[in-house]
C-alpha cells in the first residue's frame, strides 16, 4: 500500500502533505526532526490519509493535493474537523488590495420576474 498523507504542525499549525509506504515510521521520522523540510516545524499529527494500491496514484495524488484546487479540496475536506478541534479557519487570501472571499450568488435588488412589455 501506498499512501499520501497530511500533518499539522502543533507549532505553527501549518499543514504538510507527503506520500510515503510506511506511514506510522515516517509520521515518527517528521516528529523526531529527521525530515529537512519540517526539521524544524514538530511535532505533528496525522490529520488526513489517503491509501493507494500503487506508487503512480499515490504520487499523481500528492502532486494534485499540493496543487490550488487539491489545497482546496483539502479545506472543505478537514473544515469539520478543523472546527471541531477548534482550529480557526486558514486566513483570507489577499489579492493587491481585495480580500478572495467565498463566492456569493448575485440577487438583484429588482424583482426576479421578467416584466411584459405591452
Amino acid at each position: 500500500m501506498h499512501y499520501v498523507y497530511v500533518i499539522q504542525s502543533n507549532k505553527d499549525k501549518r499543514f504538510y502533505t507527503g506520500f510515503t509506504r510506511d506511514l506510522q515510521n515516517r509520521l515518527r521520522e517528521h516528529n523526531a526532526g529527521r525530515v529537512p523540510s519540517t526539521k524544524k516545524r514538530s511535532p505533528f499529527e496525522l490529520i488526513y490519509c489517503e491509501a493507494c494500491l500503487n506508487e503512480h496514484d499515490g504520487l499523481a495524488r500528492e502532486k494534485y493535493l499540493k496543487s490550488g484546487m487539491g489545497k482546496r479540496y483539502l479545506k472543505n475536506r478537514l473544515r469539520r474537523f478543523l472546527s471541531l478541534t477548534g482550529e480557526p479557519e486558514p486566513p483570507k487570501k489577499r489579492i493587491g488590495f481585495l480580500v478572495e472571499e467565498p463566492h456569493v450568488p448575485y440577487k438583484s435588488s429588482k424583482g426576479s420576474k421578467k416584466q411584459k412589455r405591452q
